[in-house]
């Protein structure tokens, strides 16, 4: 493949992204493709920085609209310092979490205008999207029970996660080729197995 590849991964909390990412990581470059793994907000210093005042739970009080402008902030600096830069080299770039979730989480979660979102996202990524997304679906009960209630995110609602996972799953049927839906609830290894399938068709078996 002599063009870079731009992979993301993208669910509710405690989906096991990490775990999956990790393992598609180790699948691509055993197949010896040069491989970057990122997540979101984050990757560069400054998107760092602006992760660390999105999670913080004693920021109660932040606007939606905040919110929403504050993680296209941190996808405007990785899209430009890294993103772009190593798909120009020609790798495959795999990253926790990318535009889907800002739909899924400040669209559907927060209720803002999906088109309003649309429109400041395209000013953030550019012209980026994703080749692939693996789309990890769970129980919101049982995700949460998983990976705990830490940040401020996290920490929001029964119904607002509910909202979030139902926006996945929507913005999944109107992009089927792209997006992927896997059943998370079920053993790691299964999920494993079915996005090295996915891969397969790519990158080989």
């Amino acid at each position: 493949m002599k063009r870079g590849y731009f992979i993301t991964f993208e669910g509710a909390e405690g989906s096991g992204k990490s775990t999956q990412i990790r393992n598609a990581v180790a699948f691509l470059k055993k197949k010896g493709y040069s491989v970057m793994m990122l997540r979101e907000p984050g990757g560069t210093r400054v998107s760092e920085r602006i992760r660390r005042i999105l999670l913080d739970k004693n920021l109660k009080e932040m606007a939606p609209v905040t919110e929403l402008l504050l993680y296209l902030a941190a996808r405007a600096q990785i899209v430009r310092e890294t993103i772009l830069p190593a798909l120009k080299k020609g790798k495959v770039v795999v990253c926790d979490r990318f535009e889907d979730s800002t739909r899924a989480y400040q669209g559907f979660g927060r209720r803002i205008p999906l088109a309003a979102i649309q429109r400041a996202s395209k000013l953030a990524r550019g012209t980026l999207k994703p080749d692939l997304t693996f789309v990890l679906d769970i129980d919101i009960a049982k995700g949460l029970r998983r990976g705990g209630r830490h940040d401020r995110i996290e920490r929001e609602a029964l119904s607002f996660h509910e909202r979030v996972r139902k926006g996945f799953l929507t913005l999944a049927k109107k992009e089927p080729r792209r997006m992927i839906v896997l059943d998370a609830g079920k053993p790691a290894a299964w999920v494993s197995q079915k996005v090295r399938e996915r891969l397969a068709r790519v990158f080989g078996p």
